[in-house]
C-alpha cells in the first residue's frame, strides 16, 4: 500500500532552501476531482418515535441473521448438521443454534441499582473495562434463552452478537459449545482498478473548544499542507492528490460539554454561553478554508451537537454560515457510508468501538474493528450499553455488503491492516 507521506517527498532541486529559479509564481497543481455518491440514507431518521420497546430491533437483527449464519454452519459443519431452535433442542443431541449473545455482567453499570434508597448504595466508580471472572454467557433466540459453557471465549464475546454454537446440551440444562461461528464478511462489489494515486484524508478528533493553546496550531497547519500553501512543488503536487477530506467525529472537545447547564438556576446561566458556540464559530472559519479548496465531508462525534443516540443526524448547515455556502460541504451521518470514485467507505466516529472496549477484553481498536466486520454488524453493543434509535422492521446497522474501506474515528493511534475474506 502506496501512504501519502511516500509520495509527497522533497524533489531534488526544488527544496524551499534553494534560490527561486525564476521570478515566477511556479507551477500550479490541479486538485484530482473523483466522483462522489452518498449512500447514507438507510441511517437518516425520519419521523422520530421513541414509544417502541428496544425488543424489536433484536428481533428484526436475530431475523436478518438466521439466514447468513444457517448457511454459514452448514458450510462449516456440513450440509447435513442439524440446525435446531431452542424450544427443540434435546438432552445430548449434538446440533448446531443461532441466536443473540447476552453477557450477565455484575460491573455493568445500572441506573436502577444507582437510585435504589433501600439497599443505601453508593456509586459505583466509573471503570475503564466492566468485565469480571463472574460473567456469564447466555444464548437467546425468539422464545428461549440458554447458558454457554465450553470452548467459546466469554471475555471477547460482548451482548448482540448474532453467532451459531455448535455442541449438546448436557443434563444440567447448559449448553456445551464445541465450536461456534460468525456471520464473517459479506460480498464485496469489485472495483476497477485505479490510474493513479488518489487519496482521501481522514481525520478526527479535531477537538475545538480545548484548553490546549497548541492544537490550533496543528490543526492550521494540516488545512495549510491540504491546500497547498505549505512545503515546496514536490509535497505541493502531493497535496493535490487529496480528492476528499473526511472528518470522522468529536469535531469538539469535551471541555465544551457543560453538564451543570440543565441544572443550574435560569438567572445564573442568563448572560452565559454555552462553550460549544465558540468551539463551533472556530470550525466554521476552519472549514472554509479547506472547502474553498477541496470537497470535505463532516460527521458528528460524541461531543459534538447533534443527537446523542446512533445514528446521529448530520450537524446542522445553519451552524456553519460561512462553510455552508460552498457546494463542496458535505455534512454527513454517524455512522458514514459513501463511494468514492467507485471505492466504498464505510465508517463510525469511534462510539461503536469504545463501547465494546469497555465490555470485553479487546484492546486494540483494529482488533475490534475487524471483529465487527466479521459480526456482520456495526454496533453489536447497542442498544444495550450504547444507544440506538428503537427501529422497529429492520436493523439497519447489518452490513449487506463489504466495504472497500471500513474506518473508525477517534482512536488513540493510526493503526491499519489489509483483510482479505
Amino acid at each position: 500500500t502506496v501512504m501519502f507521506s511516500d509520495l509527497s517527498a522533497q524533489k531534488a532541486g526544488f527544496s524551499l532552501l534553494c534560490r527561486p529559479t525564476s521570478e515566477d509564481q511556479g507551477p500550479v497543481f490541479e486538485r484530482m476531482s473523483l466522483a462522489y455518491s452518498p449512500c447514507s440514507e438507510r441511517y437518516k431518521v425520519g419521523e422520530r418515535s421513541f414509544s417502541r420497546q428496544y425488543a424489536h430491533i433484536y428481533a428484526a437483527r436475530l431475523m436478518q441473521m438466521r439466514p447468513l449464519l444457517s448457511e454459514r454452519a452448514q458450510q462449516k459443519w456440513g450440509s447435513d448438521v442439524l440446525i435446531r431452535k431452542l424450544c427443540d433442542l434435546q438432552t445430548g443431541e449434538q446440533c448446531c443454534i443461532v441466536g443473540t449473545l447476552f453477557k450477565r455482567m455484575d460491573l455493568q453499570p445500572s441506573i436502577l441499582r444507582e437510585i435504589s434508597d433501600e439497599h443505601n448504595l453508593l456509586p459505583q466508580p466509573a471503570r475503564a473495562k466492566y468485565t469480571s471472572e463472574a460473567d456469564e454467557l447466555i444464548l437467546e433466540d425468539e422464545l428461549q434463552r440458554i447458558k454457554l459453557e465450553g470452548n467459546i471465549d466469554r471475555d471477547k464475546c460482548v451482548t448482540g452478537s448474532v453467532i451459531a454454537i455448535y455442541g449438546a446440551e448436557r443434563n444440567d440444562g447448559k449448553f456445551t459449545v464445541e465450536e461456534f461461528c460468525m456471520a464473517d464478511l459479506p460480498l464485496q462489489t469489485p472495483r476497477s482498478a485505479l490510474s493513479s494515486d488518489r487519496f482521501v484524508l481522514l481525520a478526527s478528533g479535531l477537538g475545538f473548544g480545548s484548553s490546549h493553546a497548541d492544537s490550533m496550531l496543528g490543526l492550521q497547519l494540516l488545512v495549510d499542507m491540504v491546500t497547498g500553501q505549505l512545503g515546496d512543488q514536490g509535497e505541493q503536487s502531493g497535496a493535490a492528490t487529496i480528492s476528499r477530506v473526511l472528518l470522522a467525529g468529536n469535531l469538539l472537545s469535551q471541555s465544551t460539554q457543560d453538564k451543570d447547564a440543565s441544572t443550574k438556576a435560569k438567572y445564573l446561566t442568563k448572560k452565559t454561553q454555552a462553550g460549544s458556540v465558540e468551539a463551533i464559530r472556530l470550525l466554521d472559519e476552519l472549514l472554509l478554508q479547506l472547502v474553498a479548496s477541496v470537497p470535505v465531508d463532516v460527521m458528528p462525534g460524541q461531543y459534538d451537537p447533534t443527537n446523542y443516540t446512533l445514528p446521529q443526524q448530520p450537524l446542522h448547515r445553519c451552524m456553519f454560515p460561512l462553510s455552508s455556502v460552498y457546494p463542496t460541504l458535505q455534512l454527513a451521518s454517524n455512522p458514514y457510508l459513501a463511494k468514492i470514485d467507485g471505492v466504498r467507505f464505510l465508517g463510525t466516529s469511534g462510539q461503536n468501538v469504545c463501547d465494546i472496549q469497555k465490555y470485553s477484553s479487546l484492546d486494540s481498536h483494529l482488533e475490534i474493528l475487524e471483529e465487527t466486520l466479521r459480526l456482520r454488524h456495526l454496533a453489536p453493543t447497542a442498544p444495550d450499553t450504547l444507544g440506538c434509535y428503537p427501529f422497529y422492521q429492520e436493523d439497519p446497522f447489518i452490513l449487506e455488503e463489504c466495504p472497500h474501506v471500513y474506518f473508525s474515528g477517534n482512536a488513540p493511534t493510526f493503526e491499519s491492516k489489509l483483510i482479505k475474506g
